[in-house]
């Protein structure tokens, strides 16, 4: 049964003509209301609704046909059918009134039960069918309202989506262009709809081809597409794209193709620039490490002992590494002069009190900065050794100007001893002509008696600054302290880097540490110090690609002293240990030895000897 059951009305005035008529009429589905008066009738019609009204005609009051004429002026009472019921004899000018007012039939007394069912069914099946209907008009705005939801949805997914949505139909004329389809190729839909897909120039004929193959495919479901290619943007470029397409179908019959599209144009030149950058990188390293060896070999040739060796090529490798850093921290793109100059000066190759520099602000390319920072090395170790940083009284100037891209490059010694020509150019030489790219006349060195003075010519990779643009000048570093030894010491060494760790350990012993102890991880490093009592430690920076703050966390909790070894930057390492010393890789022996005796003298930890 109908959860919502269909209803009739009775008016009579006379409740035994009620009675007969709902014994005569009940039925499974129907709820059958009566009233004894027009104006009952009247507020039962506007509580319920009802698929038929039998109305008495003669009652006193109103009578049924007024009944009926109040029914057919009001909205909600004007579509309820109406059956007269009247004992008069059968009149024409009474049922002309009657159907004047809207009644669909007459029934007169006494009533055929047979004529009062056949009648009564005609409309309680009306009433279900209008039920039915209303149910089905009410599943149907429901369904609606969820498709246009739906809709809605989807709208505002490919309107909003990076994809680009398009539809095309089986002759690739374009039938849906998404907002994402505007921003990401300029067209309006204006310009593309119903239009074929080569013809608005958006996409090649060759592409079309391939979509159209598409529609050739076999089977039940038809497979999902994807493809790259390169559209034309409204305005003239190229767009490279990947291109993901689906046949829709209804009844077996491909009718449709749906594309999804992406915008890999930045990925793709991404890729181009990370090719570009993995290359050069390679370059690069190859021709450090190619460096590195001439360093090693020359050094080795014209060195008279292993220590002599020793203390020329680790100069000239720690030369090359702090270049490398100030590049690094340019990002490879230039740097200034100013910045190498104050480098060496922190590194002790020279001397800041006695070196007295003059030009204006430029910027140097990596490769320029590069040989120019081994120039500076060797020139300083040269004069330390042989010429003006030999003596307390002597000094160099040098000084530097810019004309039209060139910059030349004095440096000039004097109150050193008594300066004579060498009999032979050798690797330092070398060295300090490369900062003029090779040309035998870009250096140039004049052999005075009080003084040499070289003078340097670069043509390439210089940039002029302004003053307003030039980087501040560091401030000179005061001279480190006496440095004591660390006999007795136990050090813990935490590098993931065996053959850098065997290093470490070697220099380390050979500076009087009486135990190494040596962490490859941070758990393991993590456990020693838990468990172990050291005093003092060496740290990198970073282990097997996991940083080492929890190591330095717990070593200053302890309070053991502690140093970084490491190739990253100061901002690369645990924060909250800036008073830690930083030594970088490659590291000075000599310096390793009087960073660790500094940190015992400043902690002055009982039972180490310093």
């Amino acid at each position: 049964m109908p959860d919502n059951p269909i209803r009739f009305l009775i008016v009579d005035d006379t409740t035994q003509n009620i009675m007969a008529l709902e014994a005569l009429l009940r039925r499974d589905g129907l709820i059958i209301d009566s009233a004894g008066s027009a104006a009952q009738a009247l507020e039962l019609m506007l509580v319920n609704e009802y698929a038929l009204a039998f109305l008495d005609v003669q009652m006193p009051g109103t009578d049924g046909y007024e009944l009926a004429e109040l029914m057919r002026g009001t909205e909600r009472t004007r579509s309820v059918p109406i059956i007269f019921v009247t004992a008069a004899e059968m009149d024409e000018a009474r049922r002309f009134r009657g159907y004047e007012a809207g009644a669909v039939d007459y029934i007169f007394k006494p009533i055929d039960p047979l004529i009062l069912k056949s009648k009564a069914e005609v409309f309680f099946r009306i009433g279900r069918q209008a039920r039915e209907l209303e149910r089905q008009r009410d599943e149907m705005q429901a369904i609606a309202r969820l498709r246009d939801r739906a809709m809605a949805r989807l709208r505002a997914h490919a309107d909003n989506s990076p994809l680009a949505l398009v539809e095309c139909d089986s002759d690739l004329v374009i039938r849906a262009w998404s907002a994402g389809a505007e921003r990401a190729f300029g067209f309006t839909p204006d310009q593309v709809l119903g239009r074929h897909a080569s013809g608005t120039g958006w996409i090649d004929p060759e592409a079309c081809a391939q979509l159209a193959a598409w529609f050739d495919c076999d089977g039940e479901t038809p497979p999902r597409f994807s493809t790259e290619i390169k559209v034309r943007h409204a305005e003239g470029q190229r767009v490279a794209c990947e291109l993901y397409g689906s046949i829709l179908c209804d009844e077996g019959e491909m009718y449709s193709l749906s594309l999804q599209i992406l915008d890999i144009t930045e990925r793709r030149h991404a890729e181009e620039v990370r090719s570009l950058l993995i290359g050069e990188l390679n370059h690069r390293i190859k021709n450090t490490l190619a460096n590195v060896q001439s360093i090693a070999r020359q050094s080795l040739r014209q060195s008279d002992s292993l220590a002599a060796f020793e203390t020329s090529f680790t100069g000239r490798l720690q030369a090359l590494a702090r270049a490398h850093s100030i590049l690094s921290d340019a990002t490879w793109s230039s740097a200034p002069l100013d910045q190498l100059i104050d480098d060496q000066i922190r590194a002790g190759t020279l001397d800041g009190d006695r070196l007295h520099r003059s030009g204006p602000p430029v910027e140097l390319a990596p490769d320029m900065m590069l040989r120019l920072a081994l120039t500076l090395h060797e020139l300083g170790t040269n004069a330390a050794k042989y010429g003006a940083l030999s003596t307390p009284e002597g000094r160099v100037d040098l000084d530097w100007t810019c004309q039209s891209g060139c910059l030349t490059l004095t440096w000039r010694e004097t109150g050193g001893p008594p300066v004579t020509a060498p009999d032979r150019a050798g690797f330092g030489t070398t060295l300090i002509g490369a900062a003029g790219s090779g040309d035998a006349n870009a250096a140039r060195a004049d052999w005075r008696p009080e003084g040499v003075v070289w003078t340097i010519r670069m043509t390439e990779g210089v940039t002029p600054l302004t003053r307003e643009t030039a980087p501040e000048a560091a401030p000179a570093q005061p001279p480190p302290a006496t440095a004591q030894g660390i006999e007795g010491c136990h050090v813990l060494l935490v590098e993931d880097e065996p053959l850098v760790a065997m290093d470490l350990r070697f220099e380390l012993q050979d500076a009087g540490a009486r135990q190494v102890t040596i962490a490859r991880s941070v758990p393991e490093a993590r456990d020693l110090v838990a468990s172990h009592s050291f005093d003092l430690a060496l740290l990198d920076g970073n282990l097997g690609g996991q940083p080492v703050d929890e190591v330095a966390d717990a070593l200053a909790r302890q309070s053991v002293p502690f140093c970084f070894v490491s190739g990253y930057g100061r901002e690369h390492l645990p924060p909250g240990h800036d008073d830690a010393p930083l030594i970088e890789k490659p590291f000075r022996p000599d310096a390793l030895r009087a960073v660790l005796a500094q940190m015992l003298a400043r902690s002055a930890r009982p039972g180490v000897q310093v």
